[in-house]
């Protein structure tokens, strides 16, 4: 992942663990085939998907623009 995503992805994360709600992350489930999944913005396009794997434990997937995440 280039060095401005992870960057990105890092202060995301940071608010995401204090409030995976945060209306700054518009987390939102998914639907179709990935309807166990939900996504945040990271910026602009850029889009993190992840799976709830428990109460405190969270499965990030994978981190692309939303073109590429839902083609």
């Amino acid at each position: 992942m280039p060095k401005k995503y992870q960057e990105q992805f890092s202060k995301k994360l940071d608010i995401f663990f204090e409030n995976p709600f945060n209306p700054v992350l518009n987390n939102h489930q998914l639907s179709g085939g990935m309807k166990s999944m939900r996504s945040i913005n990271m910026s602009g396009d850029i889009r993190a998907i992840y799976e709830q794997i428990d109460k405190n434990t969270f499965l990030f997937l994978t981190i692309a623009s939303h073109s590429k995440l839902y083609d």
